[in-house]
C-alpha cells in the first residue's frame, strides 16, 4: 500500500492541527494504521495507531488526552487531530500501514519495526 500524507507545518503552542493519510490500495480496509514522529537525534516515537478494524486505538503517553488517531473508511484516509500542542511536539510525523495479520499483540501496536509501508514525513512545528 502506498500512503500519501498531508498537513502539517506552524502553529503556536496550545493549538490544533490534523493531519492525513490516504492509502491508495483496494485493501487498505486490511491494514492497521499508525503514525509515529522523529526529532533530530532522536529515534522514531510512537504516537498512536488504530486497528483495522477501527475498534481499537492505542496512544504513546506523552500524547494520551490531546490527540485522537480516526480513519474514514470511504475515503481510504487516516486522520491525526492534535490539541493542545507543545513545543516539545515538534517532529517528522509519519504515517505507517501494517497488514492486519502481521500484528498480533496490542504491544505489537506500537511497535516501528512491524510496520513496513510508510509515507512521507511531514513537519510539525509547534512554536513556543
Amino acid at each position: 500500500v502506498q500512503l500519501q500524507a498531508s498537513g502539517g507545518g506552524l502553529v503556536q503552542a496550545g493549538g490544533s492541527m490534523i493531519l492525513s493519510c490516504a492509502g491508495s490500495n483496494r485493501h487498505f480496509k486490511s491494514y492497521h494504521m499508525a503514525y509515529f514522529r522523529q526529532s533530530p537525534g532522536k529515534e522514531r516515537e510512537f504516537v498512536a495507531a488504530i486497528s483495522w478494524n477501527t475498534i481499537s486505538k492505542y496512544y504513546g503517553d506523552s500524547v494520551k488526552g490531546r490527540f485522537t488517531i480516526s480513519r474514514d473508511e470511504s475515503k481510504d484516509t487516516i486522520f491525526l487531530t492534535m490539541n493542545s500542542l507543545k513545543p516539545e511536539d515538534t517532529a517528522d510525523y509519519y504515517c505507517a500501514a501494517a497488514h492486519y495479520s502481521q500484528i498480533t499483540t496490542n504491544e505489537g501496536m506500537g511497535d516501528v519495526t512491524n510496520y513496513n509501508h510508510w509515507g512521507q514525513g511531514t513537519q510539525v512545528t509547534v512554536s513556543s
